[in-house]
């Protein structure tokens, strides 16, 4: 009885030690020497997250709202062009990339009822910007024809990943 008291006292010592302590800081973030006119820069700390459809979380700060996507054999992350989500439909919708791995970047978005989203341009890869992620950067132009939660994929050599994005 009384080994089991000293255990439990000691799990609750450990459980609750160091709660009160103060988060680390966060990372300086490098910013690039290449400046873009394209790409505002924005503070990397979210000032709220929202999940939008399957999981994807969107990260509201100063800046646009990014999202960042699940990837294999790579990071990625989505800078949106527009306010939201949910994103406008039948609207172009402009969406920088950063993505790891090697090799060209291909993207396709699609409902998974198979209706796919028109490429209106892109990927058209970046020389650099002051928005800072890892990757390599490209943008791409998006009409979604209707409403709905839309995948989008990207694939490279090395890497793959997607997002979700709700469309009204």
């Amino acid at each position: 009885m009384k080994q089991s008291m000293v255990a439990m006292l000691l799990l609750v010592a450990g459980c609750s030690a160091g709660a009160g302590a103060p988060a680390p800081a966060p990372a300086p973030v490098a910013r690039s020497a290449v400046p873009s006119s394209d790409i505002p820069a924005i503070t990397p700390s979210p000032t709220a997250t929202r999940a939008v459809c399957n999981g994807t979380s969107v990260i509201l700060s100063e800046g646009f709202p990014e999202v960042r996507g699940t990837a294999r054999d790579a990071e990625l992350w989505g800078l949106l062009f527009a306010p939201g989500p949910p994103l406008a439909g039948r609207k172009e919708i402009k969406i920088v990339w950063r993505m790891t791995g090697e090799g060209p970047l291909r993207v396709r978005a699609a409902l998974a009822d198979g209706t796919p989203a028109r490429l209106t341009w892109g990927p058209e890869k970046h020389g650099g910007s002051s928005w800072q992620r890892p990757g390599e950067e490209w943008g791409t132009g998006f009409v979604f024809p209707k409403r709905g939660c839309w995948k989008i994929e990207l694939t490279r050599t090395r890497g793959s990943g997607y997002v979700w994005l709700s469309v009204k």
